[in-house]
């Protein structure tokens, strides 16, 4: 053997020696450090609320349409445009003077029919005694009875038309119909307005201290919340835990409460329209706004639930670390549902009473040993 090469093998031995002190001393080091402490949680099956959201649009609870009764020309407008008004509120006048010479021409008539009465009664009151006597004939008496009575219906005619007359002079001053917020007239002072007339409709009041939001529930959906095999209007109890979220994200403070089911399902999208009230007494809601309401629906259903921060979400991977009964940790992917609080629903990967970590997920690995700490 050369030099050349039993210097070769001296070397390689001494490396293969350092190699095996090497592994000896990480081996020792590994051995010294302890298992790392993690808190844990135990997983478990939970009655989950079908928890969904739905985009709507919030609408008044009804409306108000303010026609004049008569016609006249517009001679005020008292209220602001999109301004909150009272029932009783006066809102329009106008020009009642014709109104008023009818109610005076009225009442004149009324006096009129008053007087011819009085005669007539005098007259029949004359004939009745001469009649008993013979001194006029039957037909006349006939006649007089004919003429008071006609007399007394004219009153009644009179007195009638008086009261037309004085409605439709209250009718010049319009008030409102509702507490709620009215919108804008697109007639003007000076306008001819009233029935016929090219402004029969003055405005519109939304009363608003209820407001509406529509609910579209697929009918799959529908069917399989409700536990149903047909449709049916009587929805009380379908919903609970109504939320409304603004268009911000806010959460609206009031919570709502079923009111009743529409008619008719939409032809275009196959949905039953379900409505929801929210009360809103100092008009913080407006209609036409946009509204995501949150709400269970139907009864909920038993699932497998761990919280949200032991899962560890990478390029559309979930996943967790399982503690085995012997302390060491096993990285399990799993298969997600939907959120409810801070728990998420697991549909595959994991079993109930199993352990998952909740703290040091980035220093675990298969098999590494844990102290479990129960949280």
């Amino acid at each position: 053997m050369q030099k050349t090469d039993i210097m070769r093998f001296k070397i390689s031995i001494v490396l293969t020696i350092i190699s095996l002190c090497s592994a000896c001393l990480r081996a020792k080091v590994a051995a010294d450090i302890p298992p790392m402490r993690i808190e844990v949680a135990t997983v478990r099956t939970d009655t989950v609320p079908n928890r969904k959201t739905y985009i709507g649009h919030i609408s008044a609870n009804y409306e108000a349409v303010v026609q004049p009764r008569v016609n006249g020309y517009l001679v005020a407008a008292m209220f602001k445009n999109g301004m909150p008004v009272r029932k009783g509120q006066l809102i329009f006048r106008l020009d009642g003077r014709q109104q008023r010479a009818n109610m005076l021409s009225a009442r004149a008539s009324l006096e009129s029919a008053k007087a011819r009465e009085i005669e007539a009664k005098n007259n029949y009151d004359r004939a009745i005694p001469l009649a008993k006597i013979n001194a006029i004939s039957q037909a006349q008496l006939d006649q007089y009875t004919a003429e008071y009575a006609a007399a007394k219906a004219s009153v009644n005619s009179a007195r009638q038309a008086l009261k037309n007359a004085n409605l439709e002079t209250e009718y010049t001053d319009i008030y409102s119909s509702i507490d709620g917020i009215i919108a804008s007239s697109e007639a003007h002072v000076g306008d001819f307005v009233g029935p016929g007339t090219q402004f029969s409709v003055l405005t519109t009041i939304q009363n608003i201290d209820t407001v509406c939001v529509d609910i579209a529930i697929p009918m799959q959906q529908y069917l399989q919340y409700s536990g149903r095999k047909t449709l049916t209007y009587d929805n009380e109890g379908l919903l609970s835990d109504i939320n409304l979220y603004l268009a911000d994200g806010e959460l609206y403070p009031v919570e709502g409460r079923y009111d009743y089911t529409k008619t008719n399902v939409s032809d275009a999208m196959g949905t039953i329209l379900l409505v929801v009230v929210f009360p809103n007494p100092d008009y913080a809601l407006k209609a036409g706004q946009f509204a995501r309401v949150q709400t269970n629906v139907g009864s909920g259903k038993p699932f497998t639930v761990v919280p949200q921060q032991c899962i560890s979400q990478t390029q559309n991977i979930n996943s967790l670390w399982v503690i085995r009964p012997d302390s060491t940790a096993e990285y399990r992917e799993v298969t997600l549902g939907d959120t409810f609080g801070d728990l998420w629903i697991v549909e595959k990967g994991i079993e109930n009473g199993e352990t998952v970590a909740l703290t040091g997920q980035l220093k675990l690995h298969n098999g590494a040993k844990v102290i479990p700490i129960k949280r």
